[in-house]
């Protein structure tokens, strides 16, 4: 008897089967309360979904968008029309209300506002998320960035504690160190807490981002 050999998934059925699962365990956290991700409140309603800034839940007078793809628009840009070239920082833009139709249409555009940071967190409970340390991050630079291997602990220290703040930096909760042996000493712990807290779906950093290397070889170059 002739054995057939298991097909391997193609990459759009790996795709869709996470797409899947991040969906599922969405749905599952809201039903368990969650309401929060970010600066975004997710609020259940007859049909469907709003989405709307946390500063402005008692606000009656938003623009309406009804399509999760709008999300890429309201996310870009802060509320004096400035780039957000960093999508976890603490400047979305206010005013606006979204309404999806369904748990896929949520999922869509909280990718949009977030990118990655669904999947990020899924990775993350399912203990396969691995946390890079930022002297190996450095470590991979190359050309006009090799300089940033050049930065001390202390400089370090005192750039991420400037740069990464919750307060006017970025939301996401830091998982790495400077070095393996070398913690992070100029932000507060807090920072540094992955569990979710109540209703709040936690932004996860598990790398350095290009942003953060850029403002390295900044410190370096000076």
């Amino acid at each position: 008897m002739r054995r057939t050999r298991p097909r391997t998934p193609s990459l759009c059925q790996l795709e869709e089967e996470v797409a899947r699962d991040l969906t599922t365990r969405l749905a599952e956290w809201l039903e368990r309360g969650g309401a929060r991700i970010g600066q975004i409140a997710i609020a259940r309603l007859a049909r469907g979904f709003e989405l709307r800034h946390v500063d402005d839940l008692a606000c009656d007078e938003l623009r309406t968008s009804s399509s999760p793809e709008d999300a890429r628009a309201l996310a870009n840009f802060d509320d004096d029309g400035h780039f957000r070239p960093l999508k976890t920082a603490p400047n979305l833009a206010h005013g606006w209300h979204l309404l999806v139709a369904d748990m896929a249409g949520l999922r869509l555009a909280l990718d949009y506002f977030y990118p990655a940071m669904l999947g990020v967190r899924l990775s993350h409970l399912c203990g396969e998320l691995v946390p890079v340390p930022l002297r190996a991050t450095l470590g991979r630079q190359t050309g006009m960035y090799r300089v940033t291997q050049r930065i001390t602990d202390s400089q370090a220290d005192e750039l991420i504690g400037r740069f990464c703040r919750s307060d006017g930096g970025c939301l996401k909760k830091i998982l790495w160190r400077i070095a393996d042996t070398v913690p992070i000493r100029s932000l507060p712990a807090e920072k540094f807490t992955a569990s979710s807290a109540g209703d709040d779906w936690p932004l996860l950093c598990h790398e350095a981002c290009n942003l953060l290397v850029a403002e390295a070889r900044k410190v370096v170059k000076s």
